[in-house]
C-alpha cells in the first residue's frame, strides 16, 4: 500500500496547536512503521517555503519527503494539488489528518480526521467567517471521504448524529501523548524554579492548559479560583493558565487581572514550549480542565500520566477518555467546579486514588497503536478502489 499524506497542517503558523501535535506524531509513526513493513510506503509532502515543519523524520526506503510549491498556496493544494501529486506519487489512498477536504477531483480514496464538531456544537465561539469555513470542509469531508478517523466515540457519535452517515464510515483510534516530556520524572528543580521566577508563582497552584478561548470555559475557572479564596481566608493558591491567546479572550485577561488578591492570582503564561508545559505541570497541585467541548483533550491525559490530580467537565468526550477515573463536576457551575477543586485539595486518599487510576488510564494511549489503527483504515479504503 502507498500511501499519501497530506502534511498542509504542519504549517508553522499552526504550531502546538492539538491537530499539528496530532498530525507530526503520526507522519512520525508512519515513518517507523513503513521502515518495519516491506509492504508500506509513504510519501509526504513538505513545501518549497520552508513552512512546513516535518519535526525529526528522515526519509528511507519506504518513506519519502516530496518537496512541492502546490503546498505553499492553500487554494491551489486543496483545489487540486494534493490530488495531482498523489497521483504522481503513485499512490493508492490520501491521509487527511484534519478535516479540510474538499469534493474529489481524483479516483483516489481519501481518509481524513475530524476531530470534533466544534463549528458545530459551538458556534457562538468563534467568528462568523471562521465558523462558516469550517463548517463547509467538515460536510465536505462527512460527505466526500471514504473513511473518517475520529478521536473519541462521543466525536464519532456527533459525526454520524449531524451528518447522518453510515457509522461504519467512522472510526475511532484513541490518540496518544509524548512520553518523553509527560511522565512520572521529576521535573529539573532549577528550571522549574526559572519557570516560577519568571511567572512570579511563590505559592501552590492549579494548572490548565489550552489555547485561551471561550470553548475552554476559563472564566468559570477564574470564578471557582475567586470562590474558593473567598470561602478560605487562610488558603494560599494561584491559577496558572498555560496556552497562548487565541480568540475572543480579552474578556478573559480582563477578569483573570481583576480577580487575583494577596493569597492568589491568575497568571497567563502565552504560549510555551512542549518541555516548559511539562515541567510548569509537574509542579502544580493539580489539573483543572472545565473545556465545554472537546474532541480528545490532550492536556488532561497529560495531567493523569505526569501523575498529577486531575478533575475534568462531566460533558462531551472527557469522562470517556479519561476511562471515568476522575472527578468530575458541571463546567456550567461554578460552585460544583470550586467544591471538586476544594474536596481533591483537602483528601489525601482520594489524591491517591485518582493518580493511581489517572495513570493506569493514560498509559493506555499510544501513537503507535493510533498508528497501526489508522493504517488499517486506510488498506481498508485502498481497497475499495
Amino acid at each position: 500500500m502507498n500511501v499519501a499524506f497530506d502534511t498542509w497542517v504542519l504549517n508553522a503558523r499552526f504550531r502546538n496547536s492539538g491537530i499539528t501535535l496530532y498530525a507530526l506524531a503520526m507522519l512520525e509513526e508512519f515513518a517507523r512503521v513503513s521502515a518495519e513493513r516491506p509492504d508500506l510506503w509513504v510519501t509526504a509532502f513538505t513545501g518549497q517555503g520552508g513552512l512546513h515543519d516535518t519535526g525529526s523524520v528522515t526519509e528511507h526506503a519506504n518513506f519519502r519527503l516530496k518537496r512541492t510549491p502546490a503546498l505553499d498556496e492553500f487554494r491551489m493544494w486543496r483545489l487540486f494539488g494534493l490530488f495531482r501529486e498523489a497521483k504522481r506519487a503513485s499512490a493508492d489512498v490520501i491521509f487527511v489528518p484534519n478535516a479540510q477536504v474538499l469534493p474529489k477531483l481524483s479516483a483516489l480514496p481519501v481518509v481524513c480526521t475530524i476531530h470534533d464538531l466544534t463549528p458545530i456544537k459551538t458556534p457562538w465561539q468563534m467568528d462568523r467567517r471562521m465558523t462558516f469555513m469550517l463548517k463547509m470542509f467538515l460536510r465536505f469531508a462527512a460527505k466526500d471521504a471514504t473513511r473518517i478517523m475520529t478521536d473519541s466515540e462521543a466525536s464519532k457519535k456527533d459525526i454520524v448524529e449531524v451528518y447522518g452517515i453510515d457509522p461504519e464510515k467512522v472510526r475511532v483510534a484513541y490518540l496518544g501523548i509524548n512520553r518523553v516530556l509527560f511522565n512520572l520524572d521529576r521535573p529539573d528543580e532549577q528550571r522549574l524554579n526559572s519557570l516560577k521566577q519568571r511567572f512570579q508563582l511563590s505559592r501552590p497552584y492549579l494548572y490548565h492548559h489550552g489555547t485561551v478561548q471561550p470553548r475552554k470555559n476559563l472564566d468559570a475557572l477564574i470564578r471557582a479560583h475567586h470562590l474558593l479564596l473567598e470561602r478560605h481566608p487562610s488558603l494560599q493558591l494561584d491559577l496558572v493558565l498555560a496556552g497562548p491567546l487565541g480568540w475572543l479572550y480579552e474578556q478573559t485577561v480582563a477578569l483573570g487581572k481583576s480577580s487575583g488578591n494577596g493569597r492568589g492570582k491568575v497568571v497567563f503564561t502565552g504560549a510555551l514550549s512542549g518541555e516548559e508545559l511539562a515541567i510548569l505541570l509537574k509542579g502544580s497541585s493539580m489539573g483543572v480542565f472545565p473545556t465545554l467541548y472537546e474532541g480528545f483533550c490532550f492536556p488532561m491525559v497529560e495531567s493523569m500520566a505526569c501523575g498529577i490530580p486531575t478533575i475534568a467537565s462531566n460533558v462531551s468526550c472527557l469522562p470517556e477518555v479519561s476511562g471515568g477515573v476522575l472527578r468530575y463536576f458541571d463546567p456550567m457551575s461554578t460552585e460544583d467546579m470550586a467544591d471538586a477543586i476544594e474536596k481533591v485539595l483537602n483528601d489525601t486518599a482520594e489524591r491517591g486514588r485518582m493518580v493511581s487510576a489517572g495513570l493506569a488510564r493514560a498509559a493506555q494511549f499510544s501513537w503507535r497503536k493510533t498508528a497501526e489503527e489508522t493504517l488499517d483504515v486506510l488498506a481498508e479504503a485502498a481497497r475499495r478502489r
